[in-house]
């Protein structure tokens, strides 16, 4: 029974005239699970806010597991984060056109998938971590 692949791109997008390049990795399910619920789509998860400590790196588990499932997954450091350049806004705005960078992307490799997004919030694994007593 193979693993999940994984595999490095870089996503570029222009943006007021600066270029600004995503790292990003692609969890590429294994050849059992080709056939799986996954077939013909691709998730794309993004991370909490990078001004408090946003990554993908966070979201490697949750990117792993749905690969097993037999879907392309795929994570990506927005503006400022790890090996993306750019900087990060105050507001997020900026950080919208990353998603849709990344989504764009991702039909043009993929133009026979799906494109699910998802999303991570550093509150939502707060008031979980809360209730939990953790």
């Amino acid at each position: 029974m193979g693993g999940v692949e994984t595999e490095y791109a870089t996503v570029a997008l222009q943006e007021g005239g600066k270029a600004i390049s995503l790292s990003a990795r692609l969890f590429k399910p294994p050849t059992t699970a080709a056939e799986g619920t996954g077939k013909g789509w691709t998730v794309v998860l993004v991370h909490q806010y990078s001004v408090l400590g946003g990554c993908q790196a966070l979201l490697k588990g949750t990117a792993n597991s749905l690969a097993l499932k037999g879907f392309l997954s795929i994570t990506f450091d927005m503006r400022g984060v790890k090996r993306s350049t750019g900087k990060s806004s105050w507001t997020g705005s900026s950080e919208v056109q990353d998603v849709i960078a990344v989504c764009n992307w991702a039909a043009q490799h993929y133009p026979s998938h799906r494109i699910l997004l998802v999303g991570s919030s550093a509150d939502f694994w707060h008031q979980v971590e809360e209730r939990l007593g953790v």
